[in-house]
This record gives structure tokens, sequence and C-alpha cells, in this order.
């Protein structure tokens, strides 16, 4: 299965690498909470229990997986490439053509969480962008 949703902001794809690290995560989304990193991985918990979270830079953006779930959980949040080019793009999959609906409205509130938390965060970030530059 796999979700969508578009954050209406323009960035690049080296702003989306530089701000979505694990050091921000905590300020970004409340449904994931980084216990601790290194690099490229980091333990994290939230809504689904505790989990390792593996982060790669891709062309575009940054992909983000949940190692250990059976579902294999993962999402992209990507900007310069289809379905809107000019925007960001985070798209989710699992491994599944079916779940129950109680997942689905979960797998709903967590991409509902990105998009509202990183549009702010990613606001917020532009506009002391501004200032300090000023």
């Amino acid at each position: 299965m796999e979700f969508f949703r578009i954050i209406d902001i323009k960035s690049t794809e080296n702003q989306l690498q530089q701000l979505l690290s694990f050091k921000n995560i905590n300020d970004i989304i409340e449904s994931l909470f980084v216990i601790d990193f290194e690099k490229d991985t980091a333990n994290i918990t939230g809504i689904w229990e505790e989990f390792t979270l593996k982060r790669d830079e891709i062309k575009g953006g940054v992909r983000f997986a949940l190692v250990e779930c059976p579902n294999a959980l993962a999402w992209t949040i990507t900007t310069g490439f289809p379905p809107v080019r000019e925007h960001i793009v985070i798209h989710l999959t699992i491994n599944r053509t079916e779940k129950e609906q109680h997942f689905i409205d979960e797998l709903t509130a967590f991409l509902d969480d990105w998009e509202s938390g990183f549009s702010k965060f990613l606001l917020d970030q532009q506009e002391e962008l501004l200032k300090t530059s000023s």
C-alpha cells in the first residue's frame, strides 16, 4: 500500500537532507521520539513501540525505514520529482495490499503529523534564515 502527502512549500534536496536529521525529528513530529542515534541509525519509540529507524540521503531528499517492522514501513520526503516537482512529497509505503482499518488510520495520522509538523518546522527555519540574512 502507498500513501502520499504534498507540502505546498518550495525547498531543495540539500535543505531537506539538512533539516530531516535525527536531531530535529523530536522538534518536527509528535508521533515519533528519537531516543538516541548514531550516524544513519536511531532508536525510536512512538505509536508503534520501539524500532530501529534507518535514514538514507537519496536523490531529492531523505528516506526513512523502520528496520524491524513486519510491514516494511518506509517513507520518503523529497522534492523535484513527480507527482509535484515544485513542492515537497511525502510518500509512505508498506509491503501489504490490505490492512485493518485501524492500522490505515494510524498511518494516516502519522502522515498528517509529518505534513503539519514538517510544514511548520520548515517555515520556522526559513523565517529564521530571513532574519539572520537581514
